[in-house]
């Protein structure tokens, strides 16, 4: 039996760091102001402790497999979540758009960036690096850990680019460290300046602490079924568990079916998000179309949403190699830095133009933008931490429409990158940036009328 302890104990340490992470922001009052969320502080300790050797003998790639799965079980969760009675549909389609364009611009925006920082890089290195770890900084900030992973073992094994998969992991972890060094100050500006619509919260100590105190948490969730039947958490999950196996059954059924087509590489695991989601919208829809939408309880799958981002925020900065890292320091450096800077400015140069929601939209954009959709929600927790406000579920609706925006970038491109020129690439990004921005502006005019 002690061989089946292996992937539980990884499991243990990963939500063993997330705690450490709870108690130290809440012992320490100058940790608790600068508002770092427990999985990011958890995540850390895990890196430091897993590269000195102190974690029962596993390692940063124990943790990688983690990484992916809660990536994927994050967004199929939240577009689970039903839409919420007091929300109509225009603020959650006119929002979900607006998000969905700035995360197309800035795909974009960071693949060209990210390929002209490398080329500028090689000019003085002794060993030049392909140009496509660059590139891969738009999957690691964009897309976030899954699809770095994804689409780095993909150019690493089928097209021979090395270290593709070890700079997407990193890129998307530095990704959520600089949307939470940047994003945390302006989320406490913005609370102490008043500038965002949940009144109720404030800089308190217990804000601050991250813990409520005795008796006061909110109750959150509402029972669907017996307790004497099933639990009602177990409920939730075996409904995500049951999209989880049909998206697995599909793929299985379609890589026979695309087999020596050339379209292997789509319908392949590593997107295994991509198809999950499509899943998920299906799924939703038919529950809701026959009547049982009220037995899914939107709290509860806030929660699994929720508990899938922190864990893969830990999961994902603990499965980074340090010797890659500081192998390639100054690369990455270059990389990480110009992308964040270009990134705000996109994020919340076009926020700052909204008249109502706006530092929440930029806040969440950029979180989304330097590494995935769960980034971008604890970002949003910050300033909204019950998900009130119509951005979560406009998060549901991005989440769908970057897919169809981007859809001959994320399907067709990415996953054959390496095997295209260079000049068509660029043209291709430039193009699809220069249509998302003029869609853009169009949107903002509509939104503030």
């Amino acid at each position: 039996m002690a061989d089946s302890f292996s992937g539980i104990l990884i499991f243990a340490l990963l939500v063993t760091f997330i705690l450490m992470g709870t108690i130290i922001r809440a012992r320490f009052k100058a940790l608790g102001k600068t508002l770092i969320p427990a999985s990011l502080i958890g995540g850390i300790i895990g890196f430091i402790l897993v590269n000195s050797n102190l974690t029962l003998g596993y390692t940063s790639e124990d943790f990688t497999v983690f990484t992916f799965h809660f990536f994927t079980l994050s967004f199929m969760s939240l577009v689970l979540t039903g839409k919420e009675t007091q929300q109509s549909k225009a603020p959650v389609f006119l929002g979900g758009s607006w998000l969905a364009l700035i995360w197309v611009i800035s795909l974009g925006m960071q693949a060209i960036l990210g390929l002209g920082v490398i080329q500028a890089y090689n000019l003085s290195a002794d060993v030049p690096l392909s140009e496509f770890l660059g590139i891969m900084v738009t999957h690691g900030f964009t897309q976030g850990p899954g699809q770095a992973i994804a689409l780095g073992d993909l150019w690493q094994n089928q097209y021979g680019i090395s270290h593709a998969m070890d700079f997407g992991l990193i890129y998307a972890s530095i990704g959520f460290i600089m949307a939470f060094i940047f994003g945390i100050p302006i989320a406490r500006w913005a609370i102490r300046k008043q500038l965002h619509s949940n009144s109720l919260v404030n800089l308190s100590e217990d804000f601050e602490k991250g813990l409520f105190p005795e008796g006061e948490g909110p109750i959150s969730g509402r029972q669907i079924t017996q307790p004497a039947n099933v639990d009602s958490l177990v409920f939730h999950l075996g409904i995500l568990g049951f999209a989880y196996l049909l998206t697995d059954q599909w793929l299985l059924h379609t890589q026979v079916l695309v087999a020596d087509t050339g379209f292997e590489n789509i319908f392949s695991h590593n997107l295994f998000f991509f198809h999950g989601l499509i899943i998920c919208v299906i799924l939703r829809s038919l529950i809701d179309r026959f009547g049982y939408g009220q037995y899914i309880d939107n709290e509860t799958q806030k929660r699994i949403t929720g508990s899938s981002v922190d864990l893969m925020v830990a999961a994902t900065l603990i499965s980074i190699q340090f010797s890659v890292l500081l192998e390639f320091i100054v690369p990455i450096s270059l990389v990480c830095i110009v992308i964040t800077l270009a990134t705000a400015l996109l994020c919340f140069g076009f926020a700052s133009r909204l008249q109502s929601l706006g530092i929440e939209r930029g806040l969440t954009t950029f979180g989304c933008c330097c590494g995935s959709t769960g980034s971008g929600l604890l970002l949003l927790r910050i300033l909204d931490p019950n998900l009130t406000t119509p951005i979560a579920k406009e998060l549901a609706f991005f989440n769908i429409a970057i897919l169809f925006l981007s859809f001959h970038i994320l399907v067709f491109m990415a996953p054959i990158l390496p095997a295209i020129s260079l000049i068509w690439i660029a043209l291709i990004y430039i193009a699809t940036m220069v249509i998302a921005a003029v869609l853009l502006i169009l949107l903002n005019r509509r939104i503030r009328s």
